[in-house]
């Protein structure tokens, strides 16, 4: 019995710690750093020079991560640097981001998060050589649901006639110095810019600009035009921080993330977070 009691008293403890851990990341944004979560194991600013930055075997600067942050998720106006009413939007898309709700969000039913959206999880670039060189860089996302890989086509090529729009669209990538220049087009309409529900149109065409000042910082300018939405043309400004080389191996890794379809909690099944009840 005192066997039993004691095993129990480690499980219920256990359980608290991870809860109080949890419970620790629920803010969410902090800063210009784009959705981190506070107490997330990334490389701090006051660390961020404590290494030089790594390059490739090719000398090209090394930006594979990985990251947490650098995009967009709750509110882009605000994660990307403007003020509260700054955003170029429309009439018709201020509107109906007003109209929406959170739970009706695709990305909360599995769908792909599209750009320039991230999660408060880890992210990495992959590079993929060929006998010629650099041929393609992959944008992987820990937990990105469906889709959750984005293809950055480095061989040259231009954008092809007569795209059929997707979630990630078409994005071609050329080096300006130590900076990665990423043009994408082909965009459909379905996913949300934030979850505050800023939408866009077909006609969303992005210019991203990756650069890494140091070890352990990631820049990422983001130029966003949509006459179909947009006023204007709007550049916002995303930091993302390095997660923590681990101490065993020496890197980090993204860790695997499974999201069944309709497998839903949270606002999306109408249950408020942490309580079990129904916000209906």
């Amino acid at each position: 019995m005192k066997r039993l009691l004691f095993a129990l008293t480690m499980v219920v403890g256990v359980a608290l710690s991870l809860v109080a851990q949890t419970s620790q990341g629920l803010p969410g944004p902090t800063g210009q750093v784009g959705y981190i979560f506070v107490g997330s194991p990334v490389v701090p600013e006051s660390e961020a020079n404590s290494q030089p930055v790594p390059r490739l075997p090719d000398g090209k600067v090394d930006l594979t991560g990985p990251w947490v942050g650098g995009g967009s998720n709750a509110d882009i106006e605000k994660e990307g640097g403007l003020q509260p009413g700054e955003l170029p939007l429309l009439p018709w898309a201020r509107e109906l981001r007003g109209n929406r709700r959170e739970e009706q969000e695709p990305y909360t039913i599995c769908l792909p998060m599209g750009v320039p959206r991230v999660n408060p999880y880890p992210w990495k670039f992959a590079m993929s050589y060929t006998s010629k060189g650099l041929s393609h860089i992959y944008l992987l996302h820990e937990t990105g649901d469906a889709g959750a890989h984005r293809v950055i086509y480095m061989d040259g090529r231009g954008h092809p006639d007569g795209l059929i729009p997707s979630w990630w669209g078409h994005s071609i990538g050329r080096w300006e110095g130590d900076t990665l220049v990423v043009d994408t087009v082909g965009y459909n309409e379905k996913f949300w810019i934030d979850s505050r529900g800023t939408p866009h149109t077909e006609k969303m065409h992005t210019i991203e600009r990756f650069s890494r000042p140091n070890w352990g910082t990631l820049k990422h300018q983001f130029t966003w035009e949509d006459p179909g939405a947009l006023s204007k043309p709007v550049t916002l400004n995303f930091t993302a921080r390095l997660l923590k080389p681990d101490l065993k191996t020496g890197g980090g890794d993204l860790m695997e993330f499974i999201c069944l379809e309709d497998n839903q909690y949270g606002a999306a099944s109408g249950i408020k977070p942490g309580t079990g009840t129904s916000i209906k």
